[in-house]
């Protein structure tokens, strides 16, 4: 669910989590409190990680691949093309033309690259729940709570929701 009435393309920080389809541990496995990450995890990381060169108004911040999960920070600049250079994007030589600057459609990149991937590379079909969850940062101490669960995800994975067994799965 989204904010009613909220500009999803303004300035600001934002957590997202994008669910497996039904939940599925796709990305790999957790041992002994760490993420090992298979082909199509690691895949999803690198599509993470690129983000900002398909969307250059965006910054990204803590991030973890789980098994059938991920979490990531990202940071909504729409000062772009107002300030090129002024916050360092002026290394990139060019801007994708046509592209939404909305949370929304930035998820929608990440989950389109991994689902090419995935329809090439295995005989799964669908491999993204439908929707994301999103939350909106709104100041530091928020940020610093969503960043120290972002980072001890693996570690807290046999008490997370998102657990397929030990997890209420909600």
């Amino acid at each position: 669910m989204r904010l009613p009435g909220y500009d999803y393309s303004q300035p600001g920080a934002y957590f997202v989590t994008l669910c497996t389809h039904n939940r599925s541990c796709l990305f790999g496995d957790i041992v002994d409190g760490k993420m090992i990450a298979n082909a199509l995890g690691r895949f999803a990381s690198t599509c993470w990680d690129k983000i900002p060169s398909h969307n250059p108004h965006v910054t990204l911040d803590a991030f973890v691949i789980m098994p059938n999960h991920l979490h990531g920070i990202l940071y909504i600049d729409t000062q772009f093309e107002e300030n090129v250079g002024a916050n360092d994007y002026s290394y990139y030589t060019s801007r994708p033309t046509g592209t939404s600057k909305t949370l929304g459609s930035i998820v929608r990149g990440l989950k389109i690259g991994v689902t090419k991937w995935v329809r090439q590379n295995t005989k799964i079909k669908n491999p993204w729940q439908r929707g994301f969850y999103e939350h909106i940062i709104r100041n530091e101490e928020d940020l610093d709570m969503v960043r120290e669960y972002i980072m001890t995800n693996p570690e807290n994975w046999n008490k997370d929701k998102l657990h397929p067994v030990f997890g209420k799965g909600s």
